[in-house]
């Protein structure tokens, strides 16, 4: 077994506040190989995009990590900080964010932006570096790559200025990029384009990607195996197409039957009761026992099992089968 691009280990995220300590990211595991593409989903502030932003070491303060491990192909970075870290993201790890207008500079053009990173993390001439940039962009499908690599952020629409994102976040050839909500932003037709990029390149350059959405649709055509985050918590884990069809978690079953991708069959889509409980207010036992019609006692006085306390797949006390029924 080779090993892993990205192994992240019982990462806990804390917060200090006047009312207490946060934990938006508790006790989360999972590993990510090479050429493959790890979805992880859940809703907003189940902790997804704060687990990649400790990953990459880009937590605002007073966010930390206080316990875990992050190990990059074997080596721990969670630890790293200042000019060691600088040197890493880029490297070795590519960042691609939601919106593209945030992290290009409006006043540099895009082979400006593209040749600095080049320049920055790989030992060639700025000559050398240029070219690279106009294969990047080449590469990601801008038109015209060598024309249009002295335009400006926003001389591109939306969906090239993500092109252009992607191509800043693999120029340095990273083995491992995060991906978080690249496509939220841009319209359906794009959002394919940009999906269908991610793939490619993925398994083309044998980067690990860490895809970060709340979009089901974009997990079921673009990851491996995916992630389902709540409250912070891993709920469940494993191959997509099996947690599609076989959800084993309620929460993920409940996200299943809410969405038209994953809710085939049925005349109406369902919806989850409620919300999910604030950081500072999370009710006793499992998390998610208020909104579950499963429940029972145990859920409402235990903490919910880790992933490696059941079978590696579901973190719950009384999972789904296949032959399970989730209520409508």
């Amino acid at each position: 077994m080779t090993t892993p691009v990205l192994s992240v280990r019982d990462l806990v995220v804390e917060i200090p506040t006047r009312r207490g300590v946060l934990r938006p990211v508790d006790q989360v595991s999972y590993d990510i190989h090479a050429g493959e593409i790890l979805g992880v989903v859940g809703e907003s502030g189940a902790g997804k995009s704060m687990t990649g932003n400790a990953v990459i070491g880009l937590l605002d303060r007073p966010a930390r990590i206080v316990s875990g491990e992050v190990l990059l192909s074997g080596e721990p970075v969670h630890a790293l900080k200042g000019e060691r870290l600088r040197k890493l993201r880029g490297k070795k790890m590519g960042m691609i964010f939601q919106d593209p207008l945030t992290s290009l500079n409006p006043l540099l053009t895009i082979g400006e932006q593209l040749t600095e990173t080049i320049l920055e993390h790989l030992d060639v001439t700025q000559s050398e570096a240029r070219e690279r940039a106009i294969a990047a962009l080449d590469e990601v499908g801008i038109p015209a790559a060598r024309q249009r690599i002295g335009s400006y952020p926003h001389e591109f629409s939306g969906g090239m200025r993500q092109r252009v994102v992607i191509a800043l976040a693999l120029c340095a050839e990273p083995d491992l990029v995060i991906a978080d909500e690249p496509t939220t932003a841009l319209d359906v037709s794009v959002q394919a384009q940009i999906v269908a990029l991610l793939k490619r390149l993925c398994r083309e350059k044998g980067v690990a990607v860490m895809l970060v959405t709340h979009d089901m649709g974009v997990i079921a055509e673009a990851a491996d195996r995916v992630a389902v985050m709540y409250a912070g918590r891993l709920a469940e884990l494993g191959p997509v197409r099996e947690v599609i069809t076989n959800a084993r978690h309620p929460y993920t079953a409940g996200l299943m039957a809410s969405t038209p991708v994953a809710s085939q069959g049925h005349r109406r889509l369902r919806q989850i009761p409620g919300a999910m409980p604030r950081l500072d207010n999370l009710p006793s036992g499992c998390a998610f026992h208020p909104r579950c019609d499963r429940a029972e006692p145990r859920c409402r006085e235990e903490p919910g099992p880790s992933l490696e306390a059941c079978d590696g797949r579901a973190a719950c006390w009384f999972p789904l089968t296949e032959k399970t029924e989730v209520s409508a």
